[in-house]
């Protein structure tokens, strides 16, 4: 498999499109939800959760939607 290959396979995935559409319709929040995310895998999902007030599916979404961010930029090669 060539390198164009294999960044073509990793662009066509539920989890890239999740981050790109996010980064497209939240560029401003970005950093957040990755601060977020790395927060939430610092702490344990229940915890984060427990300790925002926050519902235990509320905080997995967040965590779902910072990693896809972080995946998007990283395969994408963006920065902001």
């Amino acid at each position: 498999m060539s390198d164009e290959d294999l960044l073509g396979s990793l662009t066509d995935t539920g989890l890239y499109s999740i981050g790109a559409f996010f980064a497209d319709r939240h560029p401003e929040l970005c950093d957040d939800v990755i601060a977020e995310a790395q927060a939430i895998e610092d702490e344990g999902l229940a915890a984060w959760a427990a300790a925002q007030g926050s519902e235990l599916d509320a905080a997995l979404q967040t965590l779902i939607t910072g990693l896809a961010v972080r995946y998007y930029k990283a395969v994408a090669g963006t920065s902001g």
